[in-house]
């Protein structure tokens, strides 16, 4: 998205003033009605509004989208994720939860999370990630929500965010029953950039080893222990909620998702691993570039969720 922009970015000198204009006009594009062309037009099935949660120390923003024809009983939830790390914000990605709100049906929050910057690491997005969590299920009476229908749904650095809330969901006794992770960062660690589908796709159109790079130094603070926020070393991946890890193939993280899966059949988790050839990073955000395959995932993600 908004590849032209990215392309004319110096990715390992940007100043912190120039990260944080970048990452305001990239997302007022990424909002922006004509971004529709690129990013897809809302199913008319969902209503889509803003809310606030009141977190403590914090109001956390939250796109949330809600069927219009209801029905009868408390509707699941699908706690989701946008990806981008730096930037990227829960408009990008009105097509997929509108559709999944409307189809399901099915309440989706979107958790407007921290994004990384010389300031805020990623520790902060992973704590919206799962503090959002916590909260619309102890809410969930308010909200219309069934607490005993609950999954989570991520992409890119917002599968990593996911991932972890999955792992704490478990520690804490709440119960999900499904995670979706779509192109997901799951190491932050030194080996983060050594698997081969970083090498192979270092220069792909919507994501390269520069902005790797980049994420990779904001995400942790030096003196931090990298490994608790990389899903791939989490030392206990079993009794997760099943999972479905779709993986494009031309996308320098493929290979992150591809061991991801791995480790989580290892250790006993139900996981379905799809791969989608020849669609890159962040396809399932761009169904107005590549309709056919994006509409594809977007299908498998519904049929996956239904609870």
């Amino acid at each position: 998205m908004s590849q032209a922009i990215a392309a004319q970015q110096d990715w390992a000198t940007m100043t912190d003033e120039e990260l944080a204009a970048y990452r305001e006009d990239e997302n007022r594009r990424r909002a922006a009605p004509q971004a529709q062309a690129i990013t897809g037009v809302p199913d008319p099935g969902a209503a889509i509004e803003w809310q606030e949660l009141a977190l403590p120390g914090r109001r956390l923003p939250v796109r949330v989208y809600r069927p219009v024809s209801l029905g009868h009983g408390d509707l699941p939830l699908v706690l989701h994720v946008h990806g981008g790390g730096f930037v990227g914000t829960a408009v990008q990605s009105d097509w997929v939860n509108s559709h999944l709100a409307a189809r399901l049906p099915a309440l989706v929050v979107s958790v407007e999370h921290r994004l990384l910057a010389p300031d805020t690491a990623l520790a902060a997005a992973v704590d919206d990630g799962w503090d959002a969590l916590e909260h619309v299920v102890r809410h969930a009476h308010e909200l219309g929500i069934d607490p005993a229908r609950v999954a989570v749904f991520g992409e890119s650095c917002g599968g990593l965010i996911t991932a972890l809330t999955a792992i704490r969901a478990r520690a804490a006794g709440l119960e999900v029953r499904a995670q979706v992770l779509v192109n997901p960062a799951v190491d932050v660690t030194a080996t983060m950039l050594d698997h081969p589908s970083i090498t192979e796709h270092a220069v792909s159109p919507t994501l390269t080893l520069p902005q790797l790079r980049l994420m990779q130094r904001l995400a942790v603070p030096a003196g931090s222990d990298p490994r608790t926020l990389s899903p791939l070393y989490a030392d206990d991946l079993s009794g997760l909620a099943p999972a479905l890890v779709v993986v494009p193939t031309h996308d320098p993280l493929a290979d992150h998702g591809r061991r991801y899966a791995e480790r989580l059949r290892e250790a006993g988790t139900s996981v379905r691993l799809t791969e989608y050839p020849g669609a890159g990073h962040a396809f399932l955000s761009m169904p107005g570039v590549v309709g056919q395959v994006a509409e594809a995932a977007r299908a498998e993600v519904t049929e996956f969720l239904r609870m």
